[in-house]
């Protein structure tokens, strides 16, 4: 009997157990499209991640390449600033130098007739020298070429006297500014001036014939028909003394310098002076300076003609006048001129330079380092030289 009460119950239990399923399958199919939602959802947020993300990213590629355009912008505005200001200082240093405002000094004329009248009475006297250096040039040993600095004409050298590693350059033919660099190394490297201390004198040189002599710059001041040699310290910056020079009708010292009309040079026996006159226009003379007091102490007509020389400096009390020509070749020293008489002018070496760009401006021997400083159509060279015993010669 029992099967047949399940048979008769079927017919009650299936209508149940078709709507028992179709709640599933719709169970199934809600939850199926509510996933289906959520997968489409986050796959359009993810897509629009990935565009904001990309659109992020070339936002801040915009911002660097605009910022490196405005650095490079700034770099150049500070370049182009750092140009301006050096070349407004060129052009306030050129205003100060034609416009200049130096203190007045007068001069005595009849002190000036003084010395003229007692360096007259000394001239061509026998000298005695005061150390036992007899030796001269034989020749240049070697050449270096430091750089290019500054205009055609000037000079540069360190203290012929001191220890001192200072490199001391005058630019220029009419300038009241002094470059000072602290050693040969940063002259050498740095190429603007701005890297070197500036010393403003109070009156402007003229020529190349200045000098740095035991802490001291005496330098050339033209005032009227008149040259003065100033005494500047350089240490605390003050005009120690000053004096006329005692020549009457002063001409160009030198054929091929006519800025130059007072050379000032210094050996081992001191301070010297190199100039010329109208009296004897076709030589030069040669005067011994005191670096205490200017004073002319002994002075000579020397045989070495003004024609066709560049430079001079002295060597051991004797003067070595360098030639060159109109259209510049191998300067060489060709007179010699020795204010002791030891050495004769004919027995003198025939002294060649090597070949450069052009011709000398200024020639400064350094006594204690036997070598010279030498200022070239703006190129700064040292020769060094190879010396003998004037018994030799």
């Amino acid at each position: 009997m029992g099967p047949w009460r399940c048979l008769l119950l079927l017919p009650l239990l299936a209508p149940a157990l078709r709507a028992q399923q179709q709640h599933f399958m719709e169970y199934v199919e809600r939850r199926l499209t509510l996933l289906e939602e959520r997968i489409s959802q986050w796959h359009d947020q993810s897509s629009r991640y990935s565009t904001e993300l990309r659109d992020f990213k070339n936002q801040v590629l915009g911002m660097l390449e605009a910022a490196e355009k405005e650095r490079e912008a700034m770099r150049a505005e500070a370049e182009s600033a750092a140009v301006r200001v050096d070349r407004l200082e060129r052009e306030v240093d050129y205003l100060e130098t034609q416009n200049p405002a130096p203190p007045c000094v007068e001069v005595d004329e009849t002190l000036m007739d003084k010395q003229v009248a007692t360096a007259k009475q000394r001239k061509n006297e026998k000298y005695t020298k005061l150390t036992d250096c007899s030796d001269t040039i034989a020749s240049v040993r070697a050449m270096k070429i430091l750089k290019r600095f500054g205009s055609a004409s000037g000079l540069w050298t360190k203290d012929a006297a001191g220890s001192s590693e200072k490199i001391y350059v005058f630019d220029g033919t009419a300038n009241d500014t002094v470059y000072v660099f602290p050693r040969m190394r940063e002259f050498t490297l740095f190429s603007a001036t701005r890297k070197a201390a500036r010393i403003k004198l109070p009156y402007p040189w003229v020529g190349t014939g200045h000098l740095v002599y035991d802490g001291h710059l005496y330098y050339i001041r033209q005032q009227g028909l008149s040259f003065q040699v100033i005494k500047f310290n350089l240490a605390n910056k003050t005009v120690v003394d000053s004096s006329v020079f005692p020549a009457e009708e002063q001409i160009p010292v030198f054929g091929l310098s006519p800025s130059t009309y007072i050379e000032v040079s210094a050996d081992e026996e001191g301070l010297w002076a190199i100039y010329a006159t109208k009296e004897d226009e076709k030589n030069m003379c040669l005067a011994k300076l005191d670096p205490a007091s200017l004073d002319i102490e002994q002075m000579w007509d020397t045989p070495c003609p003004r024609e066709n020389a560049e430079g001079a400096f002295v060597v051991c009390g004797a003067l070595h006048v360098v030639y060159n020509t109109r259209l510049p070749s191998r300067a060489r020293v060709q007179c010699v001129f020795d204010v002791s008489g030891t050495l004769a002018p004919e027995d003198a070496s025939l002294v060649y330079f090597p070949k450069r760009y052009g011709s000398h401006a200024s020639l400064k021997y350094s006594p204690r380092e036997r070598q010279i400083y030498a200022w070239d159509d703006g190129y700064q060279i040292i020769y060094r030289m190879e010396m003998k015993k004037k018994s030799e010669v």
